[in-house]
C-alpha cells in the first residue's frame, strides 16, 4: 500500500471515550504508488464511525460511490457503482492475530493508519467478474477474441473413420468370436481347395453324380 497522508492517519490518544465520525473523499489521488491495482480511479465516499473505549477501539467503515477498473473481457476501463461495509477491532498486546477483523497494536502505539482498510475495503466490494454490459466492449479486443480464443477452445474435428461408427465394443463379445470361429470351421469343409485329404468314398459318389 503507498505511503499514507496525514488525512488518514488519526491519531487516537488525544480522543476522548466514545465514538467519532470522518468522512473521506476517495479520488485517483489516492490510487498513486499503488503496485498493481486494480482501480485506477474513484469517486468515493468514506464515512467511518470510530468508538473508543477503555481496553479497545472499534471501526466501522462505510463506502458508497463510483470507481474504474479494467474490464475483466476487453480490458479497457470501466465504471461500476460499489457499496460496502467493514468493521475492524483493533485492541493492545503484543500476540499474533488470526483473525482479519481483529488488530493487535503494540502498547506504545499512538495513532492508525486506515488508508490499508480503505483500499481493502474498495476491493472485496468490487465484483468478482468485472465486465462490461453487453456490446459496450472494445469492438476491436473482442473481434481478436473471437478469432483467435473462441476458436480454439472448439473442438478438432473427429478423425473417426465413418465406418466403424456404428461399432460398438461392449457388443464385441467373446461369445461372437466364439461364434465366428465357428462359422470358419464349418466353411473350411465345403471349400474345394482345402488342403486336408478327401476320404476315398466321397470320391466315389462324387464320381456317380
Amino acid at each position: 500500500m503507498k505511503k499514507s497522508t496525514n488525512e488518514f492517519i488519526i491519531p487516537f490518544v488525544g480522543l476522548k471515550i466514545g465514538t467519532h465520525r470522518y468522512e473521506f473523499n476517495i479520488d485517483k489521488s489516492f490510487f498513486e504508488g499503488v503496485e498493481d491495482t486494480l482501480i485506477e480511479d474513484a469517486n468515493v465516499l468514506v464515512e467511518l464511525a470510530f468508538e473508543k473505549k477503555e481496553t479497545m477501539m472499534i471501526a466501522e467503515f462505510s463506502i458508497s460511490g463510483t470507481v474504474a477498473t479494467p474490464c475483466d473481457r476487453c480490458n479497457d476501463p470501466m465504471e461500476m457503482s460499489i457499496h460496502g461495509d467493514y468493521r475492524i477491532v483493533y485492541k493492545f498486546g503484543t500476540e499474533i492475530s488470526e483473525d482479519e477483523n481483529l488488530i493487535v497494536l503494540h502498547p506504545e502505539t499512538f495513532e492508525l493508519d486506515i488508508s490499508a482498510p480503505i483500499y481493502e475495503l474498495l476491493v472485496i466490494s468490487l465484483p468478482a467478474r468485472k465486465i462490461h454490459p453487453e456490446g459496450e466492449c472494445n469492438e476491436e479486443v473482442m473481434g481478436l477474441y473471437n478469432k483467435y480464443i473462441v476458436n480454439a477452445n472448439e473442438p478438432e474435428d473427429n478423425d473417426w473413420d465413418e465406418d466403424d461408427e456404428d461399432w460398438d465394443e461392449e457388443d464385441d463379445t467373446d461369445e461372437d468370436w466364439d461364434d465366428e470361429e465357428g462359422e470358419d470351421e464349418d466353411d473350411s469343409d465345403d471349400d474345394p481347395d482345402n488342403d486336408k485329404p478327401i476320404d476315398p468314398r466321397w470320391s466315389v459318389l462324387k464320381n456317380l453324380n
